[in-house]
This record gives structure tokens, sequence and C-alpha cells, in this order.
């Protein structure tokens, strides 16, 4: 699960990126496989934060919880040689396996 958590942690982080409007915030749970990109507006204060993209391992599945990138990681993760059938993307409705956490 090391390597799969490692690839994730990887693949998420790439979003985190700069502008001159917004700052992303980089998240981890690496105890529990959790990683997230989080996006604050600092040149508009009254908007609200939000979660860009947050995904987590799971067994030795991928579930990707929300996706609001217009790179989808879903397609960042298979380049990086994660098998389609091992990544649930929950935030499109695919259901999530009764899979063990490891």
């Amino acid at each position: 699960m090391d390597q799969l958590a490692d690839t994730l942690r990887e693949n998420v982080f790439w979003y985190a990126g700069t502008s001159p409007t917004v700052r992303t915030f980089k998240l981890a749970n690496d105890t529990e496989h959790v990683y997230a990109v989080n996006i604050v507006n600092t040149h508009n204060r009254q908007l609200d934060g939000s979660v860009m993209v947050i995904a987590r391992v799971q067994g030795d599945y991928v579930i990707i919880e929300e996706d609001l990138t217009d790179k989808p990681l879903v397609e960042r993760l298979v380049a990086a040689g994660i098998p389609r059938d091992k990544i649930v993307c929950a935030y499109l409705g695919e259901p999530i396996p009764d899979i063990q956490a490891n």
C-alpha cells in the first residue's frame, strides 16, 4: 500500500500551484492515506474555500471522493500505472466496493 499511497500523494499534490488570486494547500493524513488540495480565494475573501481534489487509499483501491479539476485525477493515476479498475470515482457516483482497509 505504501507505493500506492505514495503515487496517490504525488499525483494529488500536483494540483497545488500558485496564482495571484488563489492559494492552494496540500493536506495529508499519511496514517489513513488521505490526500487533498484545498483552495482559498485570496483576492475575494467573501468566496468560500473548497476542496479541489481529495482521494484516499482503501485496501488496494484508490477512492477519489472529489475532483473539481479540469485535468481529472483518474487520468493522471492511470498514466502513473494504477489500473482503472482499481480506481473508484465516487464523486461521479461509481460504487465503492466492499473492501477492507489495510
